[in-house]
């Protein structure tokens, strides 16, 4: 089994399990707890939001959502304009508003731990199957859309 067979939001939930215990059994944080709470939560409710509009998105047009599923239709309106990846970029963001809520290292790591997976695995699989399958219509895209913001 490698990476690509866990789900992106089952990877979010395992760093943030992870997080969560070494925050609450490790308690030496209290030289470097800097909690911010409703700053992460604006940016949670923002990462949230972006993800929901997303998925909404692919509901609609039928898309699978599963990272290894056949794509059946290129989605580039809404948030897809500015971001290949608001559903990924929304759970980045929903993980640093944890952080933020939090303020301790385990959280914030957790946080850069999801974004350079996603960044480093996740994404290239999917836009090597997209450009299999799309061609020139997902390359042109892609030269006109950041892969985050």
């Amino acid at each position: 089994m490698s990476i690509i067979d866990m789900r992106p939001p089952r990877l979010a939930i395992l760093l943030t399990l992870v997080a969560a215990t070494l925050h609450w059994t490790l308690n030496i944080w209290a030289g470097v707890c800097f909690p911010w709470l409703w700053g992460g939560v604006v940016l949670g409710l923002a990462g949230f939001s972006l993800m929901m509009w997303s998925w909404g998105l692919f509901k609609k047009r039928d898309v699978a959502l599963c990272p290894k599923a056949r794509t059946s239709h290129l989605i580039t309106d809404g948030p897809y304009r500015f971001t290949r990846n608001p559903m990924y970029l929304g759970f980045v963001l929903m993980l640093a508003g944890l952080a933020l809520s939090m303020g301790t290292p385990p959280f914030y790591l957790s946080a850069i731990a999801y974004f350079m997976i996603i960044n480093h695995v996740f994404c290239p699989y999917e836009e090597s199957k997209l450009i299999n399958s799309f061609g020139a219509e997902y390359l042109q895209y892609m030269n006109g859309v950041r892969r985050w913001i």
